[in-house]
């Protein structure tokens, strides 16, 4: 064992080398195995507190407006949970029954605006290039390295800017995500019959719900029920997605050097939130256990943590630290860091 002396002249043992990320995955195969009654369990305790407050808001717009918004603005709480079922399903990780687990992601889909199949193919591919600069733009928040931002027009420059402005990142892009994008796999033209029809029966059932809900509660119902609830879960799920992979000290290769596991575990955060946002989230915020064994049903996940204390410490990143995350950028590939706008000029001066 490797001592250091301290200032006493004691040896003390230096602290262990951390793991490789790769010798993580036998460890963390013991967790995978679902618990069918826990995962019904867990379907029950979002679903039914999900339409309970979606049928009480309805009534509420007969008495107050505000109270209607107020009431859907909590149940995008619990449709964030839905999703995070939904996600759970995609990886094959809620019940040990795959048909099973693809007709619920597929029933939840409905509710959460997003075809199923479609994200479950976007979604592989995410996690199977995490943190790859050759690979980008799929399934992630465009990111450029600083040179790349440094060597476009500033037409170029002008709208990557736009693209990463709060604004558009928090409040239009998650209204063109799960209202506009997810309708047509555009990324999927050719992606077989399966995609399509799951596109489109999602799109089928979606317009069977909102047409229900103008017939038998009109517009107000609509405006003050499903928008809300829904763009409070979008916009929820897109900044929890974002300060997953998004934050200063993530992890970005070139191809020739990147490593899946490094990625997965260096690249992806560890978002500690109070317990009652952990529960509203499903864990989701233990993303780098997550990504290193995306098989694990997320109400094992709080046992990895429970039992290894490297991974329960490693890429922690408070509430306030994550909104300090929507000021960087770029990936600046000598720092091994992302960067803001300003600390780029600072570093490296005017483009």
């Amino acid at each position: 064992m490797i001592s250091q002396t301290i200032s006493t002249g004691e040896a003390v043992a230096a602290p262990p080398a951390p793991r490789a990320a790769a010798s993580w995955v036998k460890t963390l195969s013991q967790y995978r195995q679902p618990d069918p009654a826990r995962s019904a369990f867990e379907v029950a305790v979002s679903l039914l507190p999900f339409l309970a407050l979606w049928a009480l808001a309805w009534w509420a717009t007969s008495v107050s407006s505000l109270l209607a918004l107020a009431i859907a603005c909590l149940n995008g709480l619990f449709l964030v949970r839905l999703f995070c079922i939904q996600h759970d399903c995609g990886h094959g990780a809620f019940f040990a029954n795959r048909r099973l687990s693809d007709w619920t992601g597929r029933a939840l889909g409905v509710l959460t605006l997003t075809p199923y199949d479609v994200w479950r193919r976007s979604h592989a591919i995410h996690h199977s290039a995490t943190g790859n600069l050759d690979k980008r733009g799929f399934g992630d928040v465009k990111t450029l390295t600083v040179a790349e931002y440094r060597s476009r027009g500033w037409a170029g420059r002008l709208a990557y800017r736009v693209y990463r402005n709060p604004l558009v990142l928090f409040v239009l892009g998650p209204v063109y995500v799960f209202y506009l994008e997810n309708r047509i796999p555009v990324n999927f033209m050719r992606g077989g019959w399966q995609i399509w029809t799951s596109a489109l029966g999602t799109n089928l059932a979606i317009a069977a719900c909102v047409w229900g809900i103008v017939y038998f509660g009109g517009w107000s119902t609509l405006l003050l029920v499903f928008v809300p609830t829904t763009l409070i879960a979008a916009t929820l799920g897109v900044w929890l997605f974002y300060v997953q992979h998004q934050f200063e000290e993530t992890h970005w290769s070139a191809d020739k050097d990147w490593a899946l596991h490094d990625a997965a575990l260096h690249g992806s955060s560890h978002y500690v939130m109070p317990r009652v946002l952990q529960w509203f989230t499903a864990n989701i915020g233990i993303h780098h256990v997550h990504h290193l064994y995306s098989r694990i049903p997320f109400y094992r996940l709080t046992d990895v943590l429970r039992d290894h204390s490297e991974l329960a410490q490693a890429q922690r990143l408070s509430i306030r630290e994550s909104i300090a995350c929507a000021r960087l950028h770029l990936w600046d590939e000598g720092e091994r860091r992302l960067l803001s706008f300003r600390q780029m000029r600072r570093r490296y001066g005017a483009v």
